[in-house]
């Protein structure tokens, strides 16, 4: 007789090991992408941008080549680590006075104004250049196969792309290239294969001058937007050093603004000053220390942080003993606190992570922002562009107040750790307000917990909503606990399990024989490797 008794709850899912070399994305199409590419000799860098360039044309509602990326790579020949950050700028007319005498008291949703020069791109081609092996060509193949050959549309962009569609009545170049299709249906993108081609052809700047860099910027002007070929002329992403702290026997790199990268340290460097969890990170107690700690951390991040030139204070500040220990003691273990003043962020992003046998290791991620992004499409070139400029604020004094050629805030924060001065973990996710509160709950459940990192990701989430102040909790968790935080003031709000605002983390673990790699349930991913 096989199988399982009746009732018996299902085992408990653990990561994949593979000797070699591992890849996860939220798209097993772009997870195969990057499996191919370490399987005809390209390293991690080349898996993980070629995964990228597959989730630019069967999953635009993540990301894309009208978005931009940022990544933080351990490189093994030396142990060091490196981070890019490859934020556009604001068009070099934009103002914020235009858009408050247009009638604007915040930055627009979707539209022309929140256009900023998106810097993928160039930021492929700048990881490529210092780390990668293969050419561009190479690494883009499988993405324009698919591309021009085309592919099934997943449940996920099905729905994704329903989703999307009363964000874009107004846009007629968004419902041309993406409304109507149903799952299962073919898919063919022929000119983003053409412009990928022409990428490979010519290099980066084949895309920040010339016909592309034209196109992308009349699509913008005929809608009304301020953006000029020659913002996307001046374009050049940014190497920078991560930040890091410490979370008990961790060292946690994260990249530094215009990212949020801070926020996550501080909240984790809060909490670190409270005693672990129980063996269990999904606890009361801890899920409550959690929330206060990342809403206080949150709150620091929309007074602090944006442009560096604009900000106050550095980054630096925010995870100081100092200042942590002041935050710290505003945590009341018994009651929940209000959030603050809030500025929230929308998401619509996608992270990935490789690895290879050499021990290099790629923490990266890539956005579109709001799903599709801005709803301008640039049709001959097929580019969705992202509208991460509706990050700004409008207000006077702040460090992410809309000017010329400034960044706006990011909220896209890959991730790697440390144990014994060695790489250990790299991880992130998607969900825009919830990166920093998912990093949290995945490395504490490691952590505090010693879960197996697909352990980690299949545990139910939670996460503050700062437009209305409710803790949101994934269907799953436990009615004590929901029950318990209720009574110390928090306004639970349950949602559906799955729901894509709990985001989509993956992971992968060097461990003695290899790696372990980790994909989360809530995406169509694969964790792949050899």
């Amino acid at each position: 007789m096989t199988g399982r008794a009746p009732g018996l709850p299902p085992p408990a899912r653990t990561a994949r090991r593979y000797p070699r070399a591992a890849v996860c994305s939220p798209d097993y199409l772009a997870s195969s992408a990057g499996l191919a590419t370490l399987a005809r000799g390209g390293n991690a860098l080349d898996a993980a941008v070629a995964a990228n360039l597959v989730l630019a044309v069967v999953a635009p509602y993540f990301c894309g080549v009208g978005g931009d990326v940022f990544a933080i790579v351990h490189d093994p020949r030396d142990g060091s680590a490196h981070g890019y950050l490859g934020a556009g700028r604001a068009a070099s007319a934009a103002s914020a006075e235009d858009l408050r005498r247009a009638g604007h008291d915040r930055m627009p949703a979707v539209g022309p104004h929140t256009v900023t020069v998106p810097g993928a791109v160039d930021g492929w081609f700048a990881l490529l250049d210092r780390f990668g092996t293969l050419p561009f060509g190479d690494v883009a193949a499988d993405a324009v196969a698919l591309a021009r050959g085309g592919f099934p549309m997943s449940a996920y962009g099905a729905r994704s792309t329903r989703v999307a569609a009363p964000l874009y009545v107004e846009y007629p170049g968004w419902r041309a290239a993406h409304g109507g299709v149903g799952e299962g249906e073919t898919v063919r993108r022929p000119a983003l294969a053409r412009l990928l081609e022409e990428l490979a052809a010519g290099g980066r700047d084949a895309y920040y001058r010339g016909a592309v860099a034209e196109a992308i910027a009349r699509t913008v002007r005929e809608a009304g937007g301020p953006l000029d070929a020659s913002d996307l002329a001046a374009h050049r992403g940014e190497w920078a050093e991560p930040i890091a702290a410490r979370y008990r026997d961790v060292e946690v790199l994260e990249l530094p603004p215009p990212t949020q990268g801070v926020t996550a340290l501080e909240a984790l460097r809060i909490l670190d000053g409270f005693p672990p969890a129980a063996g269990d990170p999904a606890d009361l107690d801890a899920t409550h220390l959690a929330a206060e700690a990342v809403k206080l951390a949150l709150a620091d991040r929309d007074a602090h942080l944006g442009e560096p030139a604009h900000m106050a204070l550095p980054a630096s500040t925010l995870i100081e003993n100092g200042w942590v220990e002041a935050r710290r003691a505003a945590v009341d273990p018994a009651r929940a606190g209000a959030p603050g003043p809030a500025r929230p962020q929308s998401g619509g992003t996608a992270y990935l992570c490789a690895a290879d046998e050499a021990g290099m290791l790629v923490s990266l991620i890539q956005s579109n922002f709001l799903g599709f992004g801005s709803g301008l499409h640039v049709p001959e070139w097929g580019i969705d562009l992202h509208g991460r400029g509706a990050s700004f604020t409008l207000e006077e004094g702040t460090a992410n107040r809309l000017g010329p050629s400034v960044r706006p805030l990011h909220t896209l924060i890959p991730a790697l750790a440390r144990r014994d001065g060695r790489p250990w973990l790299v991880f992130g996710t998607m969900g825009a307000d919830a990166q920093p509160q998912v990093q949290v709950q995945v490395l504490r459940s490691v952590v505090d917990a010693g879960d197996d990192p697909q352990c980690a990701l299949d545990r139910p989430r939670w996460r503050v909503d700062l437009s209305t102040g409710n803790l949101h909790v994934e269907e799953g968790t436990g009615t004590d606990r929901v029950d318990g935080l209720r009574r110390r003031g928090h306004r639970v709000v349950v949602d559906p399990a799955g729901d894509p605002g709990f985001g989509h983390a993956h992971a992968i673990e060097i461990v003695p024989a290899g790696y372990a790699a980790a994909t989360d349930p809530r995406a169509e991913g694969a964790a792949v490797g050899l």
